[in-house]
């Protein structure tokens, strides 16, 4: 375990990610339960990636979503529909994940759909370098179905009940009241807590992760590289 500054842990990452060689673009996956502070992380990593001229594609499994009807057809708080029914991962797989890997041919594409719209979408396909990251953040990447997909895998832990915190503190900033605290609260104690259980106890994600980042304090996070890793250097 070790515990520095963000900048620190930030660092500690970029130098994890060039110490795997890959034949394709490298494929991050930044785990984690909804309000851990995945896509913050994601974000930071870029801009110290970008600055070393690393090519970087960040996407986000907010993007390879299923229709709102699809997501909500066993009910809005549904935990099982949470982890079963929100996310497209063979669309992942086929434009993004499966293009990257070993053999693809680099054309992706870094969405199938938009939320706003509840909508499909299109983005052209772009040609990624040889040595491009992939830097993807969202909730149950490290289940069956995607495990073999990444060349780095990151847990960001949270305690479930700070995230809950989180989520409450960003929904009254986003709307600039506390009228939705309640709704807040119990999609998160209903819905997205129990999915992340169910997560938890039938995939196992720490297991499979290389590095766990505790983000409980974000500016004086924890981390670890697991026993099971292939990176020797953190």
């Amino acid at each position: 375990m070790d515990r520095g500054t963000r900048g620190e842990l930030i660092s500690r990452l970029a130098e994890a990610i060039r110490s795997v060689t890959t034949a394709h673009p490298l494929r991050v996956a930044i785990d984690g339960p909804p309000a851990a502070g995945k896509t913050t992380l994601a974000d930071e990593l870029a801009v110290v990636l970008r600055a070393q001229d690393r090519d970087v594609i960040r996407a986000t499994i907010d993007d390879f979503l299923f229709p709102r009807a699809q997501r909500y057809q066993r009910g809005q708080y549904s935990a099982e529909g949470c982890y079963f029914d929100a996310h497209d991962h063979a669309a992942l797989c086929r434009v993004l994940l499966d293009p990257l890997g070993p053999g693809g041919d680099r054309r992706f594409q870094h969405a199938v759909y938009d939320r706003d719209t509840d909508t499909p979408s299109s983005p052209p396909a772009t040609t990624a370098p040889a040595d491009a990251v992939l830097l993807f953040d969202g909730v149950f990447l490290l289940r069956p179905e995607l495990i073999d997909r990444w060349d780095l895998r990151i847990f960001v832990s949270v305690p479930f009940e700070q995230t809950v915190d989180r989520a409450r503190d960003r929904g009254t900033a986003l709307a600039g009241s506390t009228a939705d605290t309640a709704e807040i609260e119990r999609s998160w104690r209903n819905r997205y807590i129990p999915s992340q259980q169910l997560y938890f106890a039938t995939a196992r994600p720490t297991d499979h992760a290389d590095i766990i980042v505790y983000n409980d304090q974000l500016q004086l996070p924890t981390w670890e590289v697991r026993p099971h890793s292939s990176i020797h250097r953190i």
